[in-house]
């Protein structure tokens, strides 16, 4: 099933001075005046989201839970020093971006501690400007970092869906398609393809406008989604037109069911706007390998069968004829 419409993210070179005030840091040193002094420090700077440990063993699963934005870690501990942590801590940040700031005292565990995967080091004993500006520019890093990948995350799902519905687009749909095929091959299977045009659709469009068009698709949207199985695919292909891509069904019978489902929860009235809108849809259906062997034909094919559902008087389906009758 496919999510809401995602919305578009904030400025992403921009990170305010809150964002880094408010990102979550971890303090971790086995001695506890060095805990407390950086504490102090970075609180008297003004940053809120502290948390402290004198325990290394702990680290990695702390920050499995909270995701740290900035871990201030001490490369001399007993039990656990800061270089098996970074060990850890890889296995979780699975990109390779390590949010560690090195607290060391020892001048040559400083190249050592970048290379193991530190992006800074602060040196003991501590200076106060120094540990703030370290602090402050690797939190700006790490969270212009964060919101790069979910600017990236967010360019591919519109590449593979539909910006009004949420609904797989046509890209999406053909790759879902072509799944499904594999399946039904492997598995010598049968699955379905169901195309839907929205009966009248331009007409709603023209008197009520093009918001009340976009609010009754999306409408529609959530109805199909509702219609149909969670393995299934519903796509938006375009202006009006749908289509849904049904795995593993048994045959004719149950895609003929889903069809007619489908027509009957679309063709229930809307309340758009103080309008009460009415609109239907026509839908034809291909099933593999019956009417195809590949996307191509089957959508050849119940493209041909939602035209006989058309010339019917809509509002109704039709399944495509067997592809050698």
């Amino acid at each position: 099933m496919m999510n809401q419409t995602p919305k578009m993210p904030g400025s992403l070179v921009m990170v305010s001075n809150t964002d880094i005030l408010n990102a979550d840091i971890l303090i971790v040193d086995d001695l506890e005046t060095n805990v407390e002094l950086l504490e102090a420090m970075l609180r008297g700077a003004g940053y809120t989201q502290i948390t402290t440990t004198q325990d290394p063993c702990s680290v990695c699963a702390l920050h499995r839970e909270n995701h740290y934005d900035l871990i201030l870690l001490d490369l001399r501990m007993p039990d656990m020093d800061g270089f098996q942590v970074m060990e850890g801590l890889k296995e979780l940040e699975t990109d390779g971006y390590l949010p560690v700031l090195a607290v060391t005292a020892e001048p040559t565990h400083k190249l050592r501690a970048l290379r193991s995967g530190a992006k800074d080091f602060v040196s003991k004993p501590f200076d106060l400007a120094e540990v703030l500006m370290r602090v402050r520019n690797m939190v700006e890093v790490r969270l212009l970092h964060k919101k790069a990948r979910s600017y990236v995350a967010l360019l591919e799902e519109l590449a593979l869906n539909d910006p009004l519905t949420g609904l797989a687009n046509r890209r999406l749909f053909d790759d879902r398609i072509t799944m499904a095929l594999v399946h039904a091959q492997r598995n010598r299977g049968a699955m379905t393809m169901i195309y839907l045009d929205l009966d009248g659709f331009k007409a709603i469009n023209d008197t009520l406008g093009h918001g009340v068009g976009d609010i009754l698709l999306k409408m529609v949207a959530k109805r199909l989604l509702i219609a149909v199985r969670q393995e299934d695919t519903v796509a938006r292909l375009g202006g009006d037109e749908f289509a849904i891509a049904l795995w593993h069904v048994s045959g004719a019978e149950y895609a003929a069911l889903v069809a007619a489902r489908v027509i009957a929860a679309v063709s229930q009235p809307y309340d758009i706007e103080d309008h009460i809108v009415d609109i239907t849809t026509s839908a034809g259906v291909s099933i593999y390998p019956v009417n195809g062997e590949d996307a191509e034909s089957l959508m050849k094919s119940t493209d041909q069968a939602l035209y006989l559902a058309k010339a019917a008087g809509k509002n109704a389906y039709r399944i495509a004829v067997c592809a050698d009758a």
